[in-house]
């Protein structure tokens, strides 16, 4: 016990380690547990924020679920900015090469601010067009517009938390990464109920404070990391002269980041689909089918916390060239992963309707999202092969892999299944739930058939 204690610690405490020498189980146990606490917080958070919004009424997590389906869009080019970043700070981590390593930083911090502000400003002018093309009802774009509007034109403070963050795994400071959205995440669920009802001093805003206090806290969070990044962090470090457009490395990071970006959008796309499907059967469904979705969250994120490890262990092996050992790692991590999300799927069948009541007292929300709960948790234990197999192409920087096979299972197969079953057949939502366990099924047992294959082994980077 004192072992595993001991461990523990020093898993939290992000030293300096070479990830590449020591035993490949200890090199998953000390970057996974940061990265699963990580996880687990911004899982907490989206349940805390919906927990909190579904005291509302009627329609508040429809608007949460309308306006996150198209801001994942947004999030699409960060998420695949940050992959890039990991990939090749990995790489040059491995290398030796820490001089390249806060240079690729830099090039991609100055890529995720010039996004922003682009998005933000989109965003902006046209939120209510957003939530009306999503199908939503005239109450939801009345009440939630400034929702919407603000999440967009202050979402740079999440793209760089997710870029820093990135940066940071990379490099193999996990526990950097989890500090940082332990505060923005923490000051963001202290936030949430004083904003949304008004208690104490704090104004009343409703939804519109759910999206306040998000860009309150994790703009805490960014704060801390740029503290870290250019004054104390004990592994990388950036420097002023590391900030700029080296056209080289954005190349790279654009070259290996568009598949990532790819995966995101086409997987963000889908379910933009399936929302709009789902949008035919009322407010009441979409409701229930946002919480649950949030709850899945909450469960799913500690294994792609897990994912994130094996990311990190195969890029800096593959820099060490050592590829036999970044494959180890990853079987090792999927099959953590999957013994946990059997767990979690268990845990689901049983208590589906008990979970969904912490969020709304609805009926038929809860009959919604518990049917919701309950379909989907049963491809759980495929799911984890999915996440951490496709995540470890992308450490790598093989991002074409997974872009092909999210392209193939979600838009070829997904959206056209979800809509058949749902319509044709009419079975309404609950084929779209089926048409998501059926295409996640088919991903993670075509990721496993090619990453037995092993091209990833030879991607430059």
């Amino acid at each position: 016990m004192a072992g595993i204690l001991d461990t523990f610690r020093e898993a939290l405490r992000g030293e300096d380690a070479d990830y590449t020498k020591m035993k490949v189980n200890r090199a998953i146990v000390l970057l996974a547990i940061p990265m699963i606490l990580e996880m687990a917080m911004e899982s907490l958070f989206a349940v805390v924020d919906a927990f909190f919004v579904g005291q509302i009424g009627p329609g508040s997590l429809a608007t949460i679920g309308f306006t996150e389906s198209v801001l994942t869009l947004v999030y699409g080019l960060a998420f695949g900015l940050a992959m890039g970043t990991t990939a090749v700070v990995a790489r040059r981590w491995g290398e030796k090469d820490y001089a390249g390593a806060a240079k690729s930083s830099g090039t991609a911090i100055m890529i995720a601010i010039s996004m922003s502000v682009a998005f933000g400003i989109l965003g902006y002018f046209y939120a209510p067009n957003i939530l009306g093309l999503m199908g939503a009802e005239q109450n939801v774009i009345e009440t939630g517009s400034d929702y919407t509007r603000i999440m967009f034109s202050t979402q740079i403070v999440i793209m760089l938390l997710f870029l820093h963050n990135a940066i940071f795994r990379g490099a193999g400071n996990a526990a950097a990464a989890m500090r940082a959205l332990w505060l923005a995440n923490g000051i963001n669920i202290v936030l949430d109920p004083l904003l949304i009802f008004g208690i104490g001093p704090f104004p009343e805003m409703g939804v519109t404070g759910a999206a306040v206090a998000t860009c309150i806290g994790r703009g805490f969070g960014v704060v801390f990391q740029v503290y870290l990044l250019y004054f104390g962090g004990k592994t990388i470090r950036i420097h002023l002269r590391d900030l700029g457009f080296d056209w080289e490395l954005v190349k790279k990071i654009i070259k290996v980041g568009a598949g990532g970006a790819g995966q995101f959008l086409i997987a963000s796309a889908s379910w933009i689909f399936l929302m709009k499907i789902m949008s035919q059967y009322g407010t009441a469904v979409v409701d229930g089918y946002t919480a649950s979705i949030r709850v899945i969250i909450f469960a799913i994120l500690p294994a792609w916390g897990m994912s994130n490890a094996a990311a990190t262990l195969v890029g800096q092996n593959l820099g060490a060239k050592e590829p036999v050992r970044a494959g180890e790692s990853v079987w090792i991590t999927a099959r953590y992963a999957m013994f946990f999300l059997l767990f979690v799927s268990l845990c689901m069948l049983a208590f589906a309707p008990q979970i969904l009541d912490i969020f709304t007292n609805d009926p038929e929300t809860i009959r919604a999202g518990a049917m919701s709960l309950r379909i989907i948790a049963a491809g759980y234990p495929f799911f984890a092969y999915g996440m951490v197999l496709t995540n470890a192409f992308n450490g790598a920087g093989d991002t074409r892999t997974p872009t092909i096979l999210n392209l193939v299972c979600f838009w070829a197969l997904q959206i056209p299944l979800a809509w058949l079953l749902a319509n044709p057949v009419g079975w309404e939502e609950y084929g779209v739930y089926l048409g998501v366990v059926i295409s996640e099924t088919i991903l993670a047992l075509s990721a496993i058939y090619l990453f037995r294959l092993g091209k990833w082994k030879l991607v430059e980077v």
